[in-house]
């Protein structure tokens, strides 16, 4: 039986060798073959240095697959998935917060309960702001609300399946691509266990507001039509308190004989209205975005170097 776990990396130059060692380490004593896939997203550090030393050791299977820039970490684990050829494939960062010996017991937890078919685990602590731990919840919830598909709160993408759901994860050809809302639409029968993410074994996270929020956004506006009907429902108040207060002016010059309201109510009304159509036309131009960019059919990555662990090298 043979795991494959897939460790997309940026700028992690000083973890690769700490990874792998780790990875030696938790598999020692199993009885399960293993290879390690590094994606090397256009790293600007040593990281892809790294890798081919690791890979000319063979101190264990490793692939190597280096990206000719960024593309991100969706990207790099659709390649992992692709190189895969494992029984078992397990998505894991590669700065040692989530440590491969969680892996063995993910699998395990596989053999022993034939009914799950995807073991996830969850953050039962984190060790980040108030205000990125609530912006997290937030979106979790809206994402709850907003789609037909159902996210676990404090989800990682660390988790470890069978090749059948890796088949049909292949099979979705979509350029934005958000792995939560992929792995919670392909179904499959899903065991959540909690873990305690450790600390960074060396150099700096990755990720930040900027980039999360962009995260979500497209976790939102890819599995769900949702924000287009509210723009459609915004557009329908919006033309009804007009009407409504177009009769209300009316009513006042008939009947009291007051002033029709003037410069400052106009301003206001104006501001209002042309806000909520900025708004809306933002709405549908994500969408519209989005479907231009599939309908261009650019690959999702480019690679620029490919190293298989049996010596072959394009």
């Amino acid at each position: 039986m043979k795991v494959s776990m897939i460790v997309p990396c940026y700028n992690e130059a000083e973890n690769i060798a700490l990874f792998q060692n780790a990875a030696i380490a938790a598999f020692s004593d199993c009885k399960y073959d293993y290879e390690i896939i590094f994606i090397d997203d256009g790293s600007t550090d040593a990281t892809l240095q790294q890798m081919r030393k690791s890979f000319h050791e063979q101190r264990c299977p490793i692939k190597v697959l280096s990206f000719s820039r960024n593309f991100g970490k969706e990207a790099g684990i659709l390649a992992g998935l692709k190189y895969a050829s494992g029984d078992y494939i397990s998505i894991i960062d590669a700065d040692l917060q989530q440590r491969p010996e969680i892996i063995v017991k993910m699998i395990r937890i596989l053999e022993e309960k034939p009914e799950f078919d995807i073991v996830a685990a969850y953050q039962d602590r984190r060790g980040e702001s108030k205000f990125l731990s609530m912006f997290k919840k937030l979106f979790y919830k809206l994402s709850n609300c907003l789609t037909n598909i159902s996210l676990k709160s404090d989800a990682s993408d660390f988790r470890t399946f069978r090749r059948c759901v890796a088949d049909s994860i292949l099979s979705m050809g979509e350029y934005h691509r958000f792995s939560k809302g992929i792995f919670a639409w392909i179904g499959y029968n899903t065991c959540h266990i909690p873990y305690t993410a450790c600390k960074r074994a060396a150099g700096t996270t990755k990720w930040n507001f900027k980039k999360l929020t962009n995260y979500a956004v497209d976790g939102i506006i890819g599995f769900s039509t949702t924000p287009l009907r509210i723009a459609t429902l915004l557009g329908t108040l919006t033309a009804v308190s007009a009407l409504i207060y177009l009769v209300i002016v009316i009513l006042q010059k008939l009947i009291t004989g007051i002033d029709i309201p003037g410069y400052a109510t106009i301003i206001v009304l104006i501001l209002f209205l042309g806000s909520m159509q900025l708004f809306c036309i933002g709405i549908i131009g994500e969408y519209v975005g989005r479907t231009f960019e599939q309908s261009k059919n650019r690959p999702i990555y480019l690679t620029k170097e490919i190293l298989i662990y049996n010596g072959s090298e394009k």
